[in-house]
């Protein structure tokens, strides 16, 4: 999965590169900033008392020295004031000078802190979807993976009006589907016994556009076998879904090449977001895979959410899921 959120110590990162929360100076300070510090050891300093500070927006490159990996980006921030001071744009260049500077020295797979969003007080949720925008844009046009690393849940958070209608449809939906007394099962088959026969068995079939032939090839398709088919109907080209699934190339080229390839359930639907089905043949790709949408699952349901209001943005319905303990898709 090329982008990933994980909740760790962005020190213990077995990454090539981690990237520094750092000051103007970047000689040390408090947060992310002096941890990594302290974990890399004095070498650090001293490279970077050599660099002659950096600005806000850019970003300067270090070895790593003890921590686990080869180098540390050190990106400096920008200091929220109220939005209007060209934030965002800085915030954005940090993330981009970081990734180009990671792709300049080999780095096939670098760690992020959520920058700004400490000290320096810019809004976690906005801090969050200017990662995520800016690092999924970089990876449409590049092989890297890449972390997002919240060290603990005060660190993260999506949109307080997201996560409450994600949570009240979860309500709706879980109760839904557990709370069917015996009223409502006779309510219900009352009001079927009342319905026109059409209405309960379906009208007549209309002539199908789709020929026989195709109709019966689809039963006995596999997995592979469909997804192929939905993105030359889509008129994608395979990087540009599994790029847009969140899907690592080497996963990919696997289930393309073996027809009877089964993907794990976040990774059947990571490609179904990618090429936007609705819900059904969400279900049916799916059923390919042998999984099904269950409103038991939270997982599911959270799912079920985004595509029922027609988003489809795998980055951001990961946001959600880390926000609810749930697994990502593409994992």
């Amino acid at each position: 999965m090329p982008l990933q959120i994980v909740r760790n110590d962005i020190t213990k990162m077995k990454v090539d590169a981690i990237v520094n929360a750092a000051n103007s100076s970047l000689l040390g300070g408090g947060g992310v900033d002096g941890c990594i510090h302290r974990a890399a050891g004095p070498e650090l300093l001293a490279e970077c008392k050599t660099l002659g500070g950096c600005e806000t927006g850019s970003a300067k490159i270090t070895k790593g020295y003890r921590l686990p990996c080869k180098y540390v980006i050190h990106a400096v921030g920008p200091r929220w004031r109220d939005g209007n001071h060209g934030e965002r744009e800085k915030l954005v260049s940090c993330y981009r000078t970081s990734l180009a500077l990671a792709k300049e020295h080999g780095c096939e797979t670098v760690a992020f802190p959520l920058i700004s969003s400490g000290i320096y007080g810019y809004p976690k949720d906005q801090a969050l979807k200017v990662a995520i925008d800016t690092i999924s844009d970089f990876l449409l046009e590049n092989d890297m993976t890449v972390y997002i690393v919240i060290f603990d849940r005060k660190a993260y958070q999506i949109s307080e009006k997201l996560f409450s209608d994600i949570a009240a449809y979860i309500d709706d939906t879980y109760v839904d589907a557990h709370t069917d007394s015996r009223a409502s099962q006779l309510r219900r088959m009352q009001m079927l016994s009342d319905e026109p026969e059409e209405a309960i068995f379906g009208a007549p079939m209309a002539a199908s556009t789709k020929s026989l032939d195709d109709a019966l090839s689809q039963i006995d398709e596999s997995f592979s076998e469909m997804l192929l088919r939905k993105i030359d109907e889509k008129g994608m080209t395979d990087a540009q879904c599994y790029k847009k699934a969140n899907i690592d190339r080497k996963l990919f080229s696997k289930i393309r090449s073996d027809r009877l390839y089964k993907p794990s359930k976040p990774t059947a639907l990571a490609f179904a977001i990618a090429l936007e089905l609705p819900l059904d043949e969400t279900k049916e790709m799916l059923m390919k895979a042998g999984f099904a949408l269950s409103h038991s699952n939270k997982f599911d349901i959270i799912i079920e959410y985004f595509i029922e209001h027609g988003n489809y943005n795998v980055f951001e319905i990961n946001e959600a899921l880390f926000a609810f303990d749930q697994s990502l898709l593409g994992e």
